[in-house]
């Protein structure tokens, strides 16, 4: 994950993943490791902030969760929660 003055970033894993705090070329590793330690932690329902912009993060994302074993399904969240700005992720059990 992201580095700055060469101390690791904690993240708080709660299933809300804030991508707007990492590079697009970190996506793909941070999700998955996301992904990883909320199944070790028991949490099956993520949602997965990517922003709206141009949607380089969001295809990657996506990307990502089309091929992930442990994904069960996801969408684009609905309502003000964040739209096609976020993702809603159902991993299995």
């Amino acid at each position: 994950m992201s580095e700055q003055n060469d101390q690791p970033i904690e993240y708080p894993i709660d299933g809300t993943l804030d991508l707007h705090l990492f590079p697009p070329n970190e996506t793909k590793e941070v999700v998955e490791e996301y992904i990883k330690v909320c199944l070790e932690k028991g949490i099956y329902a993520l949602r997965i902030v990517h922003g709206k912009g141009i949607g380089v993060k969001r295809e990657i994302v996506h990307s990502i969760l089309k091929k992930h074993p442990h994904v069960a399904r996801f969408h684009h969240e609905e309502g003000s929660g964040g739209s096609w700005g976020a993702t809603v992720v159902d991993l299995k059990k």
